[in-house]
């Protein structure tokens, strides 16, 4: 009884840490997994904003975009955009998320076949700030 009440807590305490991962799934794509390693997205003052993730599957890539719970509660009127870059610096899939939307993924893109990279952009007001992921081929 004893070690079950502590896997509780436990579980019930990384639910609620800042900045513990979660289970992400594409739109569409139960199998695709991420690529590469995760990027984050630094704020000015240097906190982290976001994490940024690029998955493949289905013959498709996507981006995609987590804004942090601890940075979200102390900032208002965020904007997130999540896309697939190519090479030849063109964006594909771009979403701009609603206004303090914390998830974002972009659309699937058709850049399987391409060297790619997720890109993950948090705005405020006039002032953004990005990450790329890994260059993935």
């Amino acid at each position: 009884m004893k070690k079950a009440l502590l896997i509780i807590a436990a579980a019930l305490a990384s639910l609620l840490a800042p900045g513990v991962a979660h289970a992400e799934t594409p739109p569409g794509c139960a199998s695709a997994r991420q690529i590469g390693s995760t990027a984050y997205v630094k704020f000015a003052d240097g906190q982290t904003a976001a994490s940024v993730k690029q998955f493949a599957g289905c013959g498709k890539n996507w981006g995609y975009v987590f804004v942090w719970a601890d940075w979200a509660a102390r900032h208002d009127l965020f904007h997130v955009t999540a896309a697939v870059t190519t090479d030849d610096g063109k964006n594909h899939g771009k979403v701009i998320g609603r206004v303090d939307q914390r998830e974002v993924w972009s659309n699937a893109t058709s850049t399987i076949n391409q060297c790619t990279r997720a890109l993950g952009v948090v705005s405020l007001g006039e002032d953004g700030w990005s990450k790329y992921t890994e260059r993935r081929c």
